[in-house]
């Protein structure tokens, strides 16, 4: 009888255990979709400062200013909702913007153009990386929450469901060639 109960509660406790550590993990990965996020949310925001920042310099013609102008803008001041969207339509900006080699060339030939130049690089190879790690983290984090033992036993609380950040994010031919 003694012995019965000794192996009920053993199994009761690493049962115990085991839901524990799987609402740990849970956790973690919650955590990290969130650094990811805000490690997204940065990049986005380089990149929208980098390109209104040389839409205003004077280095583009002025069509291609205003167009690359206003796509940063709307991509800074999108909400939530709006943002992928808006971020999309900047990569699209400084695809057309940047379609050729020779307006890169002619940004670097401008005064401090170089640096203008190598910054709006950094930022559009960056963009995609940190794309990148925020979905594999939401893909990962949806992938637990799936199991059955997790919406049985509400691991995730009242956590919301991850949402990966979809958008076009392929870099400007012209840039993504260039050594940064």
């Amino acid at each position: 009888m003694t012995a019965t109960l000794i192996w009920i509660l053993v199994v009761l406790v690493a049962i115990g255990l085991y839901l524990s550590w799987t609402a740990g993990r849970l956790d973690r990965l919650h955590a990290r979709i969130d650094a990811a996020r805000a490690a997204l949310d940065a990049q986005l925001l380089r990149r929208a400062s980098v390109a209104q920042e040389l839409a205003t310099s004077g280095v583009l013609d002025p069509a291609a200013s205003i167009v690359l102008y206003e796509a940063a803008h709307a991509a800074r001041q999108a909400e939530e909702e709006q943002r992928e969207v808006a971020e999309s339509e900047l990569t699209q900006a400084l695809r057309a913007v940047f379609a050729e080699p020779q307006q890169v060339e002619a940004v670097r030939e401008a005064p401090g153009g170089e640096e203008a130049a190598r910054e709006l690089t950094e930022a559009v190879r960056r963009v995609p990386m940190a794309r990148r790690f925020h979905n594999d983290a939401v893909r990962a984090a949806r992938a637990l929450r799936r199991h059955r033992k997790v919406r049985l036993f509400r691991l995730a609380g009242h956590a919301p469901f991850p949402l990966a950040f979809e958008m076009d994010d392929e870099p400007p031919a012209a840039l993504a060639d260039r050594p940064a």
